[in-house]
Protein backbone atom coordinates (compact mmCIF):
# COMPACT_ATOMS: atom_id res chain seq x y z
CA UNK A 1 0.00 0.00 0.00
CA UNK A 2 1.50 3.51 -1.17
CA UNK A 3 3.11 4.83 2.50
CA UNK A 4 1.15 8.38 2.03
CA UNK A 5 -2.10 6.59 2.19
CA UNK A 6 -3.62 4.98 5.51
CA UNK A 7 -5.61 1.77 6.11
CA UNK A 8 -8.20 4.31 6.98
CA UNK A 9 -8.07 6.54 4.28
CA UNK A 10 -8.82 3.64 1.99
CA UNK A 11 -11.86 2.18 3.99
CA UNK A 12 -13.09 6.11 3.97
CA UNK A 13 -12.78 5.68 -0.01
CA UNK A 14 -14.54 2.46 0.24
CA UNK A 15 -17.79 3.84 1.91
CA UNK A 16 -17.52 6.70 -0.29
CA UNK A 17 -17.64 4.27 -3.49
CA UNK A 18 -20.56 2.65 -1.92
CA UNK A 19 -22.73 5.62 -1.10
CA UNK A 20 -21.47 6.42 -5.18
CA UNK A 21 -22.94 3.79 -6.85
CA UNK A 22 -26.79 4.21 -4.46
CA UNK A 23 -26.60 7.96 -5.55
CA UNK A 24 -25.89 7.20 -9.29
CA UNK A 25 -28.68 4.53 -9.32
CA UNK A 26 -30.99 6.99 -7.06
CA UNK A 27 -30.46 9.76 -9.60
CA UNK A 28 -31.35 7.40 -13.01
CA UNK A 29 -34.52 5.98 -11.18
CA UNK A 30 -36.28 8.71 -11.25
CA UNK A 31 -37.31 8.23 -14.59
CA UNK A 32 -39.61 5.37 -13.40
CA UNK A 33 -41.51 6.98 -10.71
CA UNK A 34 -41.01 8.95 -7.73
CA UNK A 35 -41.87 5.29 -5.44
CA UNK A 36 -39.00 3.75 -7.35
CA UNK A 37 -36.24 7.11 -6.52
CA UNK A 38 -37.43 6.77 -3.00
CA UNK A 39 -37.27 3.01 -2.94
CA UNK A 40 -32.92 3.82 -3.87
CA UNK A 41 -32.78 6.65 -1.48
CA UNK A 42 -34.26 4.65 1.26
CA UNK A 43 -31.62 1.54 0.84
CA UNK A 44 -28.96 4.42 0.64
CA UNK A 45 -29.69 5.63 3.83
CA UNK A 46 -29.73 1.70 5.56
CA UNK A 47 -26.39 0.50 3.41
CA UNK A 48 -23.74 1.83 5.39
CA UNK A 49 -23.56 1.63 9.49
CA UNK A 50 -22.18 -1.09 9.89
CA UNK A 51 -18.35 -2.61 10.87
CA UNK A 52 -17.45 -2.82 7.07
CA UNK A 53 -16.09 -6.41 8.28
CA UNK A 54 -15.81 -7.62 5.08
CA UNK A 55 -14.53 -4.64 2.61
CA UNK A 56 -11.46 -4.23 5.48
CA UNK A 57 -10.46 -7.48 5.07
CA UNK A 58 -10.07 -7.21 1.08
CA UNK A 59 -8.18 -4.00 1.74
CA UNK A 60 -6.15 -5.32 5.64
CA UNK A 61 -5.11 -9.04 3.81
CA UNK A 62 -4.45 -7.52 0.18
CA UNK A 63 -2.05 -5.24 1.48
CA UNK A 64 -0.92 -7.59 4.06
CA UNK A 65 0.25 -10.14 1.24
CA UNK A 66 1.90 -7.81 -1.04
CA UNK A 67 4.44 -6.34 2.32
CA UNK A 68 5.51 -3.61 0.90
CA UNK A 69 5.57 -4.07 -3.00
CA UNK A 70 4.49 -2.24 -5.11
CA UNK A 71 0.80 -1.61 -5.46
CA UNK A 72 -0.56 -4.26 -7.19
CA UNK A 73 -3.55 -3.91 -8.94
CA UNK A 74 -4.09 -0.19 -8.78
CA UNK A 75 -5.39 1.21 -5.73
CA UNK A 76 -9.63 1.79 -7.23
CA UNK A 77 -9.73 -1.63 -8.42
CA UNK A 78 -9.15 -2.77 -4.48
CA UNK A 79 -11.57 -0.02 -3.30
CA UNK A 80 -13.89 -1.10 -6.26
CA UNK A 81 -13.97 -4.98 -5.18
CA UNK A 82 -14.07 -4.03 -1.43
CA UNK A 83 -17.18 -1.91 -1.75
CA UNK A 84 -18.90 -4.37 -4.26
CA UNK A 85 -18.24 -6.69 -0.95
CA UNK A 86 -20.35 -4.62 1.32
CA UNK A 87 -23.37 -4.10 -1.32
CA UNK A 88 -23.53 -7.85 -1.34
CA UNK A 89 -23.73 -7.54 2.42
CA UNK A 90 -26.49 -5.43 2.14
CA UNK A 91 -27.88 -7.61 -0.53
CA UNK A 92 -27.94 -10.57 1.36
CA UNK A 93 -29.16 -8.56 4.34
CA UNK A 94 -32.27 -7.67 2.32
CA UNK A 95 -33.30 -10.98 1.81
CA UNK A 96 -32.26 -12.43 5.17
CA UNK A 97 -34.62 -9.57 6.84
CA UNK A 98 -37.55 -10.75 4.26
CA UNK A 99 -36.91 -14.58 5.14
CA UNK A 100 -36.91 -13.87 9.00
CA UNK A 101 -39.75 -11.25 8.70
CA UNK A 102 -37.81 -8.56 10.98
CA UNK A 103 -37.78 -5.05 10.47
CA UNK A 104 -35.13 -3.70 12.74
CA UNK A 105 -31.57 -4.08 11.82
CA UNK A 106 -28.50 -2.45 14.34
CA UNK A 107 -30.65 -1.28 16.66
CA UNK A 108 -33.19 0.69 14.39
CA UNK A 109 -35.98 -0.05 11.36
CA UNK A 110 -34.16 -1.51 8.69
CA UNK A 111 -35.20 -0.99 4.77
CA UNK A 112 -38.47 -3.05 5.50
CA UNK A 113 -39.10 -0.92 8.75
CA UNK A 114 -38.81 2.68 7.16
CA UNK A 115 -40.75 1.90 4.09
CA UNK A 116 -43.77 0.47 6.15
CA UNK A 117 -43.73 3.63 8.28
CA UNK A 118 -43.41 6.19 5.20
CA UNK A 119 -46.42 5.04 3.78
CA UNK A 120 -48.74 5.43 6.70
CA UNK A 121 -52.22 5.58 4.61
CA UNK A 122 -52.01 1.54 3.83
CA UNK A 123 -53.72 -0.76 5.54
CA UNK A 124 -50.80 -2.92 7.71
CA UNK A 125 -51.27 -5.61 5.28
CA UNK A 126 -50.60 -3.81 2.18
CA UNK A 127 -47.82 -1.63 3.74
CA UNK A 128 -45.90 -5.02 4.51
CA UNK A 129 -46.06 -6.28 0.97
CA UNK A 130 -45.10 -2.72 -0.10
CA UNK A 131 -41.94 -3.33 2.32
CA UNK A 132 -40.95 -6.72 1.95
CA UNK A 133 -41.41 -6.33 -1.53
CA UNK A 134 -39.06 -3.26 -2.06
CA UNK A 135 -36.57 -5.06 0.34
CA UNK A 136 -36.67 -8.46 -2.50
CA UNK A 137 -36.21 -5.94 -5.15
CA UNK A 138 -33.26 -3.92 -4.23
CA UNK A 139 -31.81 -7.12 -3.06
CA UNK A 140 -31.96 -8.25 -6.96
CA UNK A 141 -31.05 -5.28 -7.94
CA UNK A 142 -27.85 -4.82 -5.90
CA UNK A 143 -27.23 -8.83 -6.69
CA UNK A 144 -27.19 -7.32 -10.36
CA UNK A 145 -24.93 -4.35 -9.43
CA UNK A 146 -22.33 -6.40 -7.86
CA UNK A 147 -21.63 -8.87 -10.72
CA UNK A 148 -21.34 -5.48 -12.63
CA UNK A 149 -19.00 -3.94 -10.50
CA UNK A 150 -16.80 -7.17 -10.87
CA UNK A 151 -17.24 -8.03 -14.58
CA UNK A 152 -15.86 -4.27 -15.19
CA UNK A 153 -12.95 -4.30 -13.22
CA UNK A 154 -9.54 -3.21 -14.32
CA UNK A 155 -8.12 -6.48 -14.24
CA UNK A 156 -6.32 -9.08 -16.70
CA UNK A 157 -9.04 -11.50 -17.96
CA UNK A 158 -7.71 -14.50 -16.23
CA UNK A 159 -7.46 -12.97 -12.59
CA UNK A 160 -11.51 -11.21 -13.82
CA UNK A 161 -12.91 -14.52 -14.51
CA UNK A 162 -11.15 -16.32 -11.30
CA UNK A 163 -13.01 -13.51 -9.00
CA UNK A 164 -15.99 -13.64 -10.94
CA UNK A 165 -16.15 -17.88 -10.18
CA UNK A 166 -15.72 -16.82 -6.85
CA UNK A 167 -18.29 -14.48 -6.66
CA UNK A 168 -20.56 -17.20 -8.09
CA UNK A 169 -19.21 -19.98 -5.64
CA UNK A 170 -20.05 -17.52 -2.93
CA UNK A 171 -23.80 -16.64 -4.00
CA UNK A 172 -24.41 -20.77 -4.39
CA UNK A 173 -22.80 -21.39 -0.91
CA UNK A 174 -25.11 -18.83 0.56
CA UNK A 175 -28.25 -19.09 -0.75
CA UNK A 176 -28.07 -22.90 -0.03
CA UNK A 177 -27.19 -22.28 3.37
CA UNK A 178 -29.84 -20.01 4.16
CA UNK A 179 -32.20 -22.39 2.13
CA UNK A 180 -30.74 -24.81 4.60
CA UNK A 181 -31.66 -22.80 7.64
CA UNK A 182 -35.19 -22.19 6.27
CA UNK A 183 -35.59 -25.86 5.91
CA UNK A 184 -34.25 -26.69 9.13
CA UNK A 185 -36.58 -24.10 11.37
CA UNK A 186 -39.67 -25.14 9.12
CA UNK A 187 -38.97 -29.28 9.78
CA UNK A 188 -38.50 -30.23 6.51
CA UNK A 189 -34.50 -30.91 7.18
CA UNK A 190 -33.59 -32.72 10.39
CA UNK A 191 -32.27 -30.86 12.53
CA UNK A 192 -28.68 -32.96 13.98
CA UNK A 193 -25.99 -30.76 15.02
CA UNK A 194 -23.64 -31.86 11.46
CA UNK A 195 -26.20 -30.45 9.65
CA UNK A 196 -26.72 -27.26 11.48
CA UNK A 197 -22.78 -26.71 11.30
CA UNK A 198 -22.58 -27.36 7.56
CA UNK A 199 -25.31 -24.66 7.17
CA UNK A 200 -23.46 -22.30 9.30
CA UNK A 201 -20.46 -22.92 7.10
CA UNK A 202 -22.47 -21.86 3.64
CA UNK A 203 -24.63 -19.81 5.05
CA UNK A 204 -22.19 -17.70 6.99
CA UNK A 205 -18.35 -18.40 6.70
CA UNK A 206 -18.12 -18.34 2.97
CA UNK A 207 -19.03 -14.86 2.02
CA UNK A 208 -18.26 -13.21 5.67
CA UNK A 209 -14.53 -14.77 5.83
CA UNK A 210 -13.81 -16.80 2.98
CA UNK A 211 -14.97 -14.50 0.30
CA UNK A 212 -12.97 -11.64 1.14
CA UNK A 213 -9.67 -13.19 2.06
CA UNK A 214 -9.81 -15.59 -0.96
CA UNK A 215 -10.58 -11.91 -3.31
CA UNK A 216 -7.52 -10.46 -1.36
CA UNK A 217 -5.50 -12.91 -2.22
CA UNK A 218 -6.62 -13.57 -6.11
CA UNK A 219 -5.86 -9.53 -6.45
CA UNK A 220 -2.30 -9.77 -4.75
CA UNK A 221 -1.01 -12.95 -6.83
CA UNK A 222 -0.88 -15.28 -4.11
CA UNK A 223 0.52 -18.68 -4.44
CA UNK A 224 -2.93 -21.51 -4.73
CA UNK A 225 -1.61 -23.16 -1.41
CA UNK A 226 -1.81 -19.77 0.54
CA UNK A 227 -5.25 -19.17 -1.12
CA UNK A 228 -6.43 -23.00 0.04
CA UNK A 229 -5.27 -22.08 3.55
CA UNK A 230 -7.10 -18.87 3.87
CA UNK A 231 -10.44 -20.36 3.12
CA UNK A 232 -9.89 -23.13 5.54
CA UNK A 233 -9.10 -20.33 8.27
CA UNK A 234 -12.19 -18.51 7.14
CA UNK A 235 -14.06 -21.62 7.34
CA UNK A 236 -13.38 -21.93 11.07
CA UNK A 237 -13.78 -18.27 11.55
CA UNK A 238 -17.33 -18.38 9.96
CA UNK A 239 -18.71 -20.90 11.98
CA UNK A 240 -17.28 -19.62 15.12
CA UNK A 241 -18.85 -15.80 14.36
CA UNK A 242 -21.97 -17.68 13.53
CA UNK A 243 -22.56 -19.57 16.61
CA UNK A 244 -21.66 -16.20 18.62
CA UNK A 245 -24.12 -14.98 16.98
CA UNK A 246 -26.72 -17.66 17.92
CA UNK A 247 -25.57 -17.36 21.38
CA UNK A 248 -25.63 -13.71 21.42
CA UNK A 249 -29.33 -13.81 20.09
CA UNK A 250 -30.10 -15.34 23.47
CA UNK A 251 -27.65 -14.58 25.89
CA UNK A 252 -26.52 -11.17 24.44
CA UNK A 253 -27.27 -7.87 24.75
CA UNK A 254 -30.15 -6.72 22.40
CA UNK A 255 -28.49 -2.75 22.40
CA UNK A 256 -25.02 -3.97 21.57
CA UNK A 257 -25.53 -6.93 19.08
CA UNK A 258 -28.51 -4.90 17.24
CA UNK A 259 -30.93 -7.92 16.77
CA UNK A 260 -34.57 -7.70 17.95
CA UNK A 261 -34.53 -9.28 21.74
CA UNK A 262 -34.97 -13.09 21.24
CA UNK A 263 -35.46 -13.10 17.39
CA UNK A 264 -34.14 -16.34 16.73
CA UNK A 265 -36.51 -17.94 19.55
CA UNK A 266 -39.48 -16.44 18.33
CA UNK A 267 -38.52 -17.87 14.67
CA UNK A 268 -37.76 -21.29 15.56
CA UNK A 269 -34.37 -21.21 14.43
CA UNK A 270 -32.59 -24.42 14.63
CA UNK A 271 -29.14 -23.81 16.31
CA UNK A 272 -26.45 -25.43 17.92
CA UNK A 273 -27.90 -23.84 20.99
CA UNK A 274 -31.31 -25.76 20.46
CA UNK A 275 -29.65 -28.84 19.08
CA UNK A 276 -27.90 -29.52 22.30
CA UNK A 277 -30.80 -28.66 24.19
CA UNK A 278 -33.04 -31.05 22.37
CA UNK A 279 -30.63 -34.19 24.19
CA UNK A 280 -31.08 -33.06 27.29
CA UNK A 281 -34.41 -33.33 29.95
CA UNK A 282 -34.53 -29.56 29.41
CA UNK A 283 -36.15 -30.19 25.85
CA UNK A 284 -40.07 -30.93 27.09
CA UNK A 285 -39.44 -27.45 28.69
CA UNK A 286 -37.83 -25.52 25.73
CA UNK A 287 -40.14 -26.94 22.85
CA UNK A 288 -43.46 -25.58 23.14
CA UNK A 289 -42.28 -21.85 23.39
CA UNK A 290 -39.34 -21.99 20.63
CA UNK A 291 -40.99 -20.65 17.39
CA UNK A 292 -43.93 -19.25 18.61
CA UNK A 293 -43.92 -15.44 17.09
CA UNK A 294 -45.53 -13.91 20.08
CA UNK A 295 -43.31 -15.84 22.61
CA UNK A 296 -43.25 -12.91 25.46
CA UNK A 297 -40.23 -11.43 27.07
CA UNK A 298 -40.55 -13.66 30.16
CA UNK A 299 -40.75 -16.77 27.92
CA UNK A 300 -38.26 -16.02 26.41
CA UNK A 301 -36.21 -15.71 29.40
CA UNK A 302 -37.11 -18.68 30.67
CA UNK A 303 -36.04 -20.73 27.43
CA UNK A 304 -32.62 -19.08 28.39
CA UNK A 305 -32.22 -20.41 31.63
CA UNK A 306 -32.88 -23.72 30.39
CA UNK A 307 -31.00 -23.51 27.87
CA UNK A 308 -28.09 -22.10 30.24
CA UNK A 309 -28.93 -25.03 33.29
CA UNK A 310 -28.85 -27.52 30.57
CA UNK A 311 -25.17 -26.94 29.23
CA UNK A 312 -26.31 -25.60 25.41
CA UNK A 313 -24.54 -22.37 26.49
CA UNK A 314 -20.90 -23.85 27.30
CA UNK A 315 -21.39 -26.51 24.69
CA UNK A 316 -21.63 -24.00 22.09
CA UNK A 317 -19.07 -21.45 23.87
CA UNK A 318 -16.76 -24.82 23.79
CA UNK A 319 -17.39 -25.51 19.82
CA UNK A 320 -16.20 -21.48 19.97
CA UNK A 321 -13.03 -22.16 21.46
CA UNK A 322 -12.68 -24.97 19.26
CA UNK A 323 -13.07 -23.04 15.87
CA UNK A 324 -10.88 -20.71 17.32
CA UNK A 325 -8.07 -22.79 17.98
CA UNK A 326 -7.84 -24.52 14.65
CA UNK A 327 -7.41 -21.15 12.61
CA UNK A 328 -4.78 -20.59 15.33
CA UNK A 329 -3.33 -23.62 14.29
CA UNK A 330 -3.68 -22.98 10.65
CA UNK A 331 -2.55 -19.50 10.93
CA UNK A 332 0.92 -20.91 13.04
CA UNK A 333 2.20 -23.59 10.44
CA UNK A 334 5.62 -22.89 9.92
CA UNK A 335 5.35 -24.19 5.88
CA UNK A 336 2.95 -21.21 4.92
CA UNK A 337 4.81 -18.61 3.17
CA UNK A 338 2.48 -16.16 4.33
CA UNK A 339 4.17 -12.86 5.04
CA UNK A 340 4.25 -10.83 8.23
CA UNK A 341 1.87 -8.33 7.98
CA UNK A 342 -0.64 -10.37 6.70
CA UNK A 343 -0.38 -13.36 9.82
CA UNK A 344 -0.64 -9.94 11.89
CA UNK A 345 -4.03 -9.13 10.09
CA UNK A 346 -5.23 -12.56 10.43
CA UNK A 347 -3.99 -12.61 14.10
CA UNK A 348 -5.96 -9.65 14.93
CA UNK A 349 -9.10 -10.87 13.26
CA UNK A 350 -8.80 -13.96 15.28
CA UNK A 351 -8.38 -12.16 18.31
CA UNK A 352 -11.44 -10.12 17.54
CA UNK A 353 -14.04 -12.49 16.74
CA UNK A 354 -12.58 -14.48 20.24
CA UNK A 355 -13.97 -11.54 22.16
CA UNK A 356 -16.63 -10.34 20.26
CA UNK A 357 -19.81 -9.22 22.56
CA UNK A 358 -22.00 -7.41 19.22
Amino acid sequence: MNATVTREEIHEQVESRVRTVFEANAARSADYGEGYAQLWRSAAEHVLGGKLLRPRLVVDLHAGLLDGAPERPPLDVVIELAAAVEILHYAFLLHDDVIDGDTHRRGKPNLIGTLRSANPGLDRRAADHWATTGAVLMGDLLLSAVHQMFARLDLDADRRTRLLDLLDHTIAETVAGEYADVGLSDGVITPDLQTILTMTARKTATYTFEFPLRLAAVLAGAAPPIEARLAATAQHLGIAFQLQDDALSVFGDAAEHGKEPYSDLREGKETALIAYARMTSAWTAIRPGLGDPNLTADGAAAIRGHLRRCGAEAFVQQLVAEQIAAARAGLADDDLLLPSSARKTLADLISRIEGRVS
